[in-house]
């Protein structure tokens, strides 16, 4: 491939640059695609099949889809480079937006949820590339590095929603099925994508770390290819762990808020909710990797574990005020942002070049699978308890996390 057979001199401050630049790109574009559908996705879902119960098969398809592909994605990306995964990633939701279509149009429930769950593999592609911005990144500038692709993702998830409307506008000119319209913007988004990491994602940036580490002498790889296993399983626990306590509180927050607020004003709260949500998730992404860098990676997840801690505190004491859920979701996204951006450079500089993508592909599935079994707990929860007593629920990964870090820093490998 005309990355392994680069010339030997390669300025890799300039390749790194490039290669964030690029994944930033696809994440936003990525965003646009995603965001602009998967919110269809419980509609059609009930639409088709004629219950309203059967609406959360919509986010169990996808999280199962994510789940089910992020191993084999990783095994392809150490392989064949991150270039071929992405690209792969691609065509699978491109395959997926088809099915779905066909679906609405046959009126094929069980063909919708396999579409849907090929738009889950896309998005374990996705997650993916957080990963792929670490892959030339120097240790100091690691967590901003990959941060930059996560911060990324906003603009997608900011602009997606926006085009539902236009979408079913221009689907219903063209004789689209109804609520399929928002996918046409999905079909160009992913295919820009494909076309922007086949064409300028170049060289592939684990093809050239694997390369370079080859090239490097004995004593440098030596000291390149320490292994701490035991720092690598608590970061994969505690991104697991901050996303399944985010998810959980936030899959149930609709529901709480439709009880909560008059029934006129349940589509405004919910949007404003999740959308300031979505901006502590990824609008400050930058500034945790910054602080990962400059204070370490496990004080930062644990900064995640003091803000998730402070979200359920809210939302627990909170729980029948709008602005008390509304301050509590920020809370919950800011804490997840941390977690997740500390933990992903942890694991990252914790494994050896050549068990990264391997590792990085078990932590996504053990962080997606993990949340959905969550959030199938968390409706039986708030059926028992309440909204209030989920979020008392959601201290257990919160304690966990803490408890295993002071493990983590006081074994070293």
């Amino acid at each position: 491939m005309p990355d392994v057979a680069a010339p030997a001199v390669v300025d890799l401050a300039a390749a790194q640059r490039r290669t964030v630049r690029v994944l930033a790109a696809g994440q936003v574009l990525s965003g646009v695609a995603f965001g602009s559908t998967l919110s269809l996705g419980a509609l059609l879902a009930a639409d088709l099949s004629g219950e309203e119960s059967l609406s959360g098969f919509a986010t169990a398809a996808v999280t199962l889809g994510a789940a089910l592909t992020a191993i084999p994605l990783a095994r392809l990306a150490a392989r064949r480079g991150r270039r071929v995964a992405l690209t792969t990633g691609n065509v699978a939701a491109l395959s997926g937006i088809a099915l779905v279509i066909l679906a609405a149009a046959t009126r094929a429930f069980p063909l919708l949820l396999v579409g849907i769950a090929m738009i889950g593999a896309g998005n374990a592609a996705t997650l993916q590339s957080r990963f792929a911005a670490t892959d030339l990144s120097t240790t100091a500038r690691r967590g901003r590095d990959l941060a930059t692709v996560v911060w990324a993702t906003t603009v997608g998830g900011v602009v997606g929603p926006l085009l539902l409307a236009p979408g079913e506008l221009l689907g219903a000119s063209i004789g689209m099925p109804r609520l399929t319209g928002a996918y046409l913007f999905s079909l160009l988004a992913q295919a820009c994508a494909f076309a922007l990491y086949v064409l300028v994602l170049r060289p592939d940036p684990l093809l050239l770390a694997q390369r370079l580490d080859r090239e490097r002498a004995p004593t440098a790889r030596a000291s390149s290819e320490v292994d701490r296993p035991r720092i690598a399983r608590f970061a994969m626990l505690a991104v697991a762990a901050s996303h399944v306590t985010m998810a959980a509180v936030m899959a149930m927050t609709p529901v709480h808020l439709s009880h909560i607020v008059t029934p006129d004003a349940v589509t405004v709260a919910v949007g404003v909710t999740i959308s300031l949500h979505v901006f502590g998730m990824y609008g400050l992404s930058p500034v945790f990797g910054i602080l990962a860098d400059r204070v370490g990676r496990i004080p930062v997840i644990l900064l995640g574990q003091v803000l998730l801690a402070a979200a359920l505190t809210v939302a627990s004491t909170g729980a029948d005020s709008q602005a008390g859920v509304l301050i509590a979701l920020l809370l919950l996204g800011l804490g997840w942002s941390a977690a997740t951006v500390a933990g992903s450079a942890l694991l990252t500089e914790a494994t050896p070049l050549a068990a990264r993508p391997r590792r990085q592909g078990r932590s996504d599935t053990l962080m997606t699978g993990s949340a959905a079994v969550g959030s199938v707990l968390a409706g039986l929860i708030l059926g028992l308890v309440g909204y209030g007593g989920l979020a008392l629920w959601a201290f257990v990964p919160i304690a966990v996390v803490c408890a295993s870090a002071v493990f983590a820093r006081t074994r070293p490998a």
